[in-house]
């Protein structure tokens, strides 16, 4: 709960630029209409509730700890990639702890990098062997102790085999 409530306080805050109004003008129209959710009428139950019991699988806490993911699409020759986020660390300072992940097949599962701890990723752009994400991260003055954000670009990069595998290493250089 004190990740969601510090992303909600951030955005609020983000709100409170006093150039918001002037860059409201640089935004279409067409994103400053809200969606709303069709309402949809309520179901009635046809049977009897079936009772579950909480999964004790270990696997399973980490897999619910996953608060992002998104799917890695332009990689080519049979390369599974993806980048995912799960929450962690202190919420007040970062806290989404980010990966990046290729399928080596059944038998072994993923390998897995870890990117970072930062307070959010967003993908750029995409090619084969590559992604530029943006990262945005909290930071803290070390003699006030105040706590501020940046934002950094990086390039993550890896070899593309032959054989469409899993990369052994991954590269992150930071860009501009």
């Amino acid at each position: 709960m004190k990740p969601v409530t510090f992303l909600v306080a951030l955005a609020g805050l983000a709100g409170c630029d006093a150039q918001v109004e002037s860059r409201k003008a640089e935004v279409p129209a067409a994103e400053h209409a809200t969606a709303t959710a069709p309402v949809a009428a309520p179901l009635t139950a046809a049977g009897p509730a079936a009772t579950l019991q909480p999964e004790t699988a270990v696997e399973l806490q980490q897999a619910a700890s996953v608060v992002s993911l998104d799917p890695l699409t332009r990689q080519g020759g049979g390369l599974t990639a993806k980048l995912f986020g799960t929450a962690g660390g202190d919420p007040a300072m970062n806290g989404l702890y980010t990966h990046i992940a290729f399928f080596q097949g059944p038998a072994d599962g993923w390998r897995v990098f870890r990117l970072g701890d930062v307070l959010e990723y967003r993908i750029l752009s995409e090619a084969p062997g590559r992604v530029d994400l943006e990262l945005t991260e909290s930071t803290m003055d070390p003699a006030s102790t105040t706590i501020g954000s940046r934002t950094r670009r990086v390039i993550v990069g890896w070899s593309l085999a032959t054989d469409g595998s899993a990369p052994a290493t991954v590269t992150v250089t930071p860009a501009r």
